[in-house]
């Protein structure tokens, strides 16, 4: 199945909430919604449970996103700590809302060398791992981000052997197309990309475009509507081909829902069926 929805509460909801956002998600024909906690974890124990709840009715998928305010190779030990807290406690309501992925922007590299920034993710992820189960978060997925600058953590090569270090099913990635984009600057292979994570049984991703700088040359990390960089189309099409069974694709774009209608039109013409019934609770367990 492909999963198609915003980052955040669709623009187009006449209800100003998140169960609002649902709703619409579900009369405009798209199954999935990431929930933002970009700057705090805004949601307590009770709301996270009725919204997992409304959410399995209509058949959308949830994921969340954990607080920007991470940095889990910070010198500064408190840092470190804080954000820890943060990630188990967005994983803590993603588990309360049956959603399947907390997307993390992990690290900056700082001063460190690359292989040993490498070496404390792996312990400090073991560790974040460990904390989630004793609490009994046994299902949801925590997932680091493909970063779109040198400086930050990690690459997809960086981050495909730190899930290879770590072998937890509770231990993924999220594939940030633009970030990579960025990060190569302004180049993609979708063919490489996949031929990479041909093993994964679910793919979870972002997908935007990005700003050109006419001025220095160079694509920024600044999402933008889907209209050029990096295309979705030969995405669309590599997707299809390799008859990809569970695959979920987050739009980043300023105009959210709107581009997620964009995509699931691209499917449609290169002759992809969604069947909005067949979207059962199971399925997006699966």
């Amino acid at each position: 199945m492909i999963f198609l929805g915003p980052a955040g509460n669709a623009l187009g909801a006449k209800e100003r909430t998140t169960e609002g956002s649902l709703r619409y998600l579900k009369e405009i024909g798209l199954n999935a919604q990431e929930i933002e906690f970009v700057r705090n974890v805004y949601l307590n124990e009770k709301k996270a449970e009725e919204i997992g709840e409304l959410a399995k009715s209509l058949g959308i998928k949830l994921s969340v996103h954990a607080p920007y305010f991470v940095n889990l190779l910070s010198e500064k030990k408190e840092t470190v700590k804080a954000s820890i807290q943060r990630i188990l406690d967005s994983m803590d309501r993603a588990e309360r809302m049956n959603a399947t992925n907390v997307v993390v922007h992990a690290a900056y590299y700082g001063k460190l060398e690359k292989a040993e920034a490498f070496e404390r993710m792996v312990e400090i992820t073991k560790e974040i791992l460990e904390k989630a189960k004793e609490n009994g978060m046994k299902k949801v997925k925590l997932s680091y981000e493909t970063m779109a600058k040198e400086s930050q953590f990690a690459d997809l090569d960086t981050l495909l052997a730190l899930v290879k270090k770590i072998k937890s099913k509770n231990f993924t990635i999220c594939i940030d197309f633009a970030h990579i984009f960025v990060r190569n600057k302004g180049r993609i292979d979708y063919t490489k990309i996949f031929d990479k994570i041909k093993n994964f049984k679910e793919v979870f991703c972002h997908f935007s475009n990005v700003k050109y700088n006419v001025n220095t040359k160079k694509f920024m990390d600044v999402h933008v509507p889907i209209n050029s960089h990096p295309p979705f189309k030969p995405l669309a099409q590599e997707i299809l081909k390799r008859k990809i069974k569970h695959i979920t694709l987050i739009s980043e774009s300023p105009i959210l829902e709107k581009d997620s209608l964009k995509m699931k039109k691209i499917f449609e013409e290169l002759g992809y069926k969604f069947d909005q019934s067949c979207v059962s609770s199971s399925s997006i367990r699966a």
